[in-house]
């Protein structure tokens, strides 16, 4: 990749710094346990605590949908197809729609045990059987595995500085090649063939992964969430100007989402 296109994706990532730094949810946070790690009623997986804070802009007058999540959490592969058809409706009625990458395990460390196997595969069963989505089994045989989700969601906001509008579809296919084929997004050749599947520049998306400015947006975007009062993912909000309201904390449909948008719109 040419050193200007770094230089301009260095531009192009300080917009969307200061695009999302906004006020907290307007809806009461919820108290999560955060040694749950995923709860099968909420439909939540709880992150990790972050000490670092970011300041705030204001936005300006629009609307928008904004999906919180990380690649490596199971509920929200699960509310997967939901999100689907809520990006179709929002486009279709003119409302945008964006990620900001959560951070649910930034940094892993969690012991590879047993213990730890039996609770990840019973919870992706009860994930499975709530949302219909698959998984495999093939990670539960390896004797070593590091649950860090901070190269997957650093690989997102690469593919999005490369090509924005591949971010939902990259994102979901970082899901299914974790979940259902058990790869490890740690690994660089994990998403060349994402990156092919997308027509994404293999090299260019290396580039970029491995930079200090995404790593460092990668950052910032798990500390705006934490600031928002973000206590789980996914969480599905609703953006009018400085005004944010949660529309799905947890794993839900895509009716009872699409509901909630048109009755904040409504009740402008």
């Amino acid at each position: 990749m040419k050193t200007n296109n770094l230089k301009n994706c260095s531009i192009v990532v300080t917009v969307i710094i200061l695009t999302y730094l906004m006020p907290k949810l307007k809806s009461q946070n919820m108290t999560i346990d955060s040694s749950a790690f995923c709860d099968p009623e909420t439909g939540l997986c709880t992150p990790a605590s972050l000490s670092k804070a970011v300041g705030t802009v204001e936005f300006r007058d629009d609307v928008e949908i904004i999906y919180v999540g990380d690649p490596m959490c199971s509920w929200c592969w699960g509310i997967s197809p939901a999100l689907n058809r809520l990006q179709v409706a929002a486009h279709r009625n003119g409302i945008s729609y964006r990620i900001l990458l959560g951070g649910l395990r930034p940094g892993g460390g969690e012991p590879w045990n047993q213990k730890f196997k039996d609770f990840l595969r019973h919870h992706w069963e009860e994930v499975s059987q709530r949302s219909g989505q698959p998984f495999g089994n093939d990670l539960f045989e390896r004797d070593q595995f590091d649950y860090d989700t901070e190269p997957a969601c650093r690989a997102v906001v690469a593919a999005r500085t490369l090509k924005p509008e591949v971010e939902a579809r990259f994102f979901e296919l970082v899901q299914h090649y974790f979940y259902v084929r058990n790869q490890d997004p740690k690994k660089e050749t994990f998403y060349q063939p994402i990156c092919r599947e997308l027509q994404l520049d293999y090299g260019e998306f290396l580039l970029l992964f491995n930079s200090d400015v995404v790593k460092e947006t990668t950052q910032r975007e798990f500390q705006i969430n934490r600031q928002w009062g973000v206590t789980g993912y996914p969480t599905v909000i609703l953006r009018k100007g400085n005004e944010l309201t949660a529309i799905a904390r947890g794993y839900a449909e895509f009716e009872e989402m699409w509901s909630r948008v048109e009755s904040l719109i409504k009740n402008d």
